[in-house]
């Protein structure tokens, strides 16, 4: 891996970072705020690649574990043992996924903004899911049923946020290919 990959590695852990210094908005029947760190994890998927995207997201959890890079100030050990620790489990597997699904049609459906909407549906909300909602009803105390209706809430915002970094990822391309590959090591 050359240097000027894992620099973008770092750049993308950095503004998933600095994504958790805007205040969270807490959701009265939820103990999971919304925020915007997970529209850094589709970028770093989209842009990263799989591998490169989750271990992008590898390094950002890591030092989330000490240092309160989370919303709200929390850092990812506080957040382990909470609801929202699953959520936060699941950030590397959620930018591998977008990585991979983006990468093959990157490559075979020339580079189209709905295959990256799909890549980020899947990945970004769909994977970030899987893990974070059965996570919550564990650790508070709710059925699978409840926490699942819980999370209705945030699919508006989430969807925004897929169109959002399907779209930067998609222009970025446009406009400037060989950035994409040299993020990519190709």
């Amino acid at each position: 891996m050359k240097i000027n990959q894992m620099l973008y590695m770092v750049l993308f852990a950095a503004l998933v970072a600095v994504m958790g210094l805007f205040p969270p908005i807490p959701l009265p029947f939820s103990p999971v705020p919304i925020t915007l760190q997970t529209l850094g994890i589709m970028l770093a998927g989209s842009l990263l690649g799989g591998r490169k995207g989750f271990l992008s997201m590898i390094l950002f959890a890591f030092i989330a574990l000490y240092l309160p890079l989370l919303a709200g100030g929390r850092t990812g050990m506080g957040s382990i043992v909470s609801p929202t620790g699953g959520f936060f489990l699941s950030w590397p597997v959620a930018a591998a996924v977008i990585g991979w699904l983006s990468l093959g049609w990157w490559k075979k459906a020339g580079k189209g903004f709905v295959q990256l909407l799909v890549a980020n549906l899947v990945g970004g909300i769909l994977v970030i899911y899987l893990i974070g909602v059965p996570y919550m009803a564990m650790m508070a105390d709710l059925s699978l049923q409840q926490a699942m209706v819980g999370m209705l809430a945030f699919i508006p915002g989430d969807i925004l946020k897929v169109i959002i970094a399907s779209y930067l990822a998609y222009q970025l391309n446009r406009v400037n290919p060989r950035l994409i590959q040299q993020m990519q090591g190709k």
